[in-house]
């Protein structure tokens, strides 16, 4: 009983602080002051982040520029090794399967309807294996 009275109290004492009010004259003033010391706090974080996002993209931009540079590097260097063993090679340097030349080097053996290699005979399976 004594646990439940003391609990009970304990809320009462809890809600009547937590719901009491402040003098409103005092309040009025304080509130008009600090409401535009916040209003001014907050244009200037406003202004800051605009100029941290501007520097960002900034930043970005040239981040992407100096990858796209790169990329056509890679390329060039792709297209020269092409070049050079006579293979027809895609962007990302795999072969061109569209080319004769290029197909020569799948599976010599019996093919599906699909134009996969037939793994129930051994040449193909060879073929993998070496892979």
């Amino acid at each position: 009983m004594k646990k439940l009275l003391s609990l009970i109290a304990i809320a009462t004492l809890g809600l009547s602080t937590a719901f009491a009010q402040t003098p409103v004259a005092a309040t009025a003033k304080q509130g008009a002051t600090t409401a535009k010391k916040e209003v001014k706090k907050a244009e200037k974080k406003a202004a800051n982040a605009t100029e941290a996002v501007k520097k960002d993209a900034k930043q970005t931009e040239a981040k992407t520029a100096a990858k796209v540079a790169d990329t056509k590097k890679e390329v060039k260097k792709v297209e020269a090794k092409a070049a050079t063993t006579g293979a027809k090679l895609k962007a990302d340097g795999t072969p061109d399967m569209r080319y004769k030349a290029n197909k020569a080097t799948s599976a010599p053996g019996p093919k599906k309807k699909d134009g996969t290699p037939d793994m129930r005979y051994k040449a193909n399976k060879a073929a993998t294996k070496k892979n």
